[in-house]
């Protein structure tokens, strides 16, 4: 059967409001224009190469540093993996999958759909991104599904990535927070300059739930002015994406040996074996804290898609018809190691790298702790943008930046959160992040980031100004030092 066509941006029918034309300009624009997210990360990856070169002089340790940092992020690329995977896994288990039925009902027209969308991708990001990221991405599919909905599928699966991108570091799924919070987590060569900076200080400041407000705000209205009248839209039938049954019908033993497969006795035996370490693993912590490192969060979605599922052929076919949406990140991840590695590891004559370079660039020009916080959002979404790591990132970064805060008496907890604040921003223009959604919708990051443009467009320069103004709020605190 033969996939229907796609209409061409120039057959839709004109925007009706001055929002909607703007975006609708945008997002004929990326559709045309934006590169798919493989050519975007070696572009990437050319642009910084270059700028190494000419920082450093040195051709060949530029060539070292891409070789040496490919596969650097091994680890992470895999748990990216298990998170798609496990998520996906986790929604075709017949609980969830009639959750995400039941939700998909909730709203009653397109444009609602997309709004909430969005504000459920932020909601959920505050307590954990990669559920944010698949749940989301999942629930559009299930909308999508609606006939009677008209959904436009570029515009909610813009909505279902909002959560990555003005919404995860500023909950418990913040690195940099998370990081200071923990003396064990701190640099032996960071401890001094910030000591260790509880979420008191952080992401549970009246001020950065007044920014949660704001973002969540700001990205509703954007979604509900930006969605695309009825005659514009474009459904995942006209983009040519089938939305084939992602719940599974039931097999069928067929053979003696085929009863383990149907049984849940193994089931049980793998719950029982990892109910210990998942009882330590939680009873020393917040559990909050503790879902948000991946290794946990991904053992702990395996094991509830394995109790879901209850039977192991559901779980092995389910986790088969998971792969497709991780072609991506296996392939395009490395790479941003490579970029990693370049920007932090080769250094000119005097051993300064090039993200060196930068943050001290940006510091020099701060005068008072005002400026400093718009310089240190601008720089951070800057970086950003090539090294899409919050926690890593930050470690590279937090030297520079708070010296410079305890110089210039700036509040360090909320010097962390103007750094998480303006961090995510560059993801709404970068696929980094976007790949495991991506995969699950069947879609390609020009498809998105028309819309998704937009909300970094009017964000950036708000979030900014608004971080910058609450830094008067502060009072500084010299850092707080542990008693060894």
């Amino acid at each position: 059967m033969s996939q229907p066509q796609s209409r061409p941006a120039a057959d839709l029918a004109p925007a009706t409001t001055s929002m909607e034309r703007f975006s609708q300009a945008i997002v004929a624009w990326a559709e045309k224009w934006f590169p798919d997210a493989y050519v975007f990360v070696v572009v990437a990856c050319a642009v910084v190469g270059l700028g190494a070169v000419l920082h450093s002089g040195n051709p060949m340790a530029t060539s070292k540093a891409f070789g040496d940092g490919f596969w650097s992020i091994i680890p992470f690329t895999m748990q990216m993996t298990m998170v798609a995977i496990t998520g996906y896994v986790l929604a075709m288990s017949p609980p969830v999958a009639a959750l995400l039925r039941r939700l998909a009902q909730i709203p009653r027209t397109s444009r609602g759909a997309i709004v909430f969308v969005g504000v459920l991708s932020i909601a959920l990001s505050l307590v954990n991104w990669g559920l944010s990221l698949i749940f989301s991405g999942l629930l559009v599919r299930e909308m999508a599904r609606r006939r009677s909905l008209m959904l436009d599928y570029r515009a909610a699966g813009a909505a279902a990535y909002l959560g990555m991108g003005c919404g995860f570091t500023l909950g418990m799924s913040s690195s940099a927070a998370q990081l200071q919070a923990t003396p064990a987590s701190i640099p032996a060569s960071l401890l001094p300059i910030t000591g260790v900076i509880g979420f008191s200080e952080t992401i549970l400041t009246w001020q950065n739930l007044l920014v949660i407000v704001l973002v969540t705000v700001v990205s509703a209205v954007i979604c509900h002015m930006t969605a695309p009248s009825r005659s514009a839209t474009r459904t995942a039938e006209d983009l040519g994406v089938e939305l084939e049954d992602d719940h599974l019908t039931p097999s069928q033993r067929k053979r003696p040996g085929d009863f383990l497969e149907f049984s849940p006795v193994l089931t049980i035996v793998v719950v029982l074996l990892a109910a210990g370490w998942l009882w330590n693993a939680f009873r020393s912590g917040n559990p909050f804290i503790t879902m948000s490192q991946l290794n946990t969060y991904n053992f702990v979605f395996l094991l509830l898609g394995l109790l879901l599922h209850w039977r192991p052929r559901s779980f092995l076919e389910s986790f088969v018809r998971a792969m497709p949406s991780v072609g991506g990140v296996l392939l395009q991840f490395p790479f941003y190691g490579g970029i990693g590695y370049m920007l932090t590891k080769v250094g000119n004559a005097q051993g300064v790298t090039l993200s060196d370079e930068i943050a001290h660039w940006f510091v020099s020009l701060a005068h008072d702790s005002g400026i400093f916080s718009v310089l240190v959002g601008i720089y951070s979404a800057v970086l950003g943008f090539f090294i899409p790591s919050a926690g890593g990132k930050w470690v590279i970064e937090a030297p520079y930046i708070m010296t410079a805060a305890n110089d210039l008496h700036a509040h360090l907890g909320w010097t962390v959160m103007v750094y998480n604040i303006a961090e995510t921003l560059p993801n709404f223009i970068n696929p980094f992040w976007m790949l495991p959604l991506l995969g699950i919708l069947k879609l390609k990051s020009k498809d998105l980031v028309g819309y998704t443009a937009v909300q970094f467009l009017i964000h950036t320069p708000i979030v900014i100004t608004v971080a910058a103004l609450l830094m008067a709020t502060f009072s500084y605190h010299p850092p707080v030092i542990p008693a060894h």
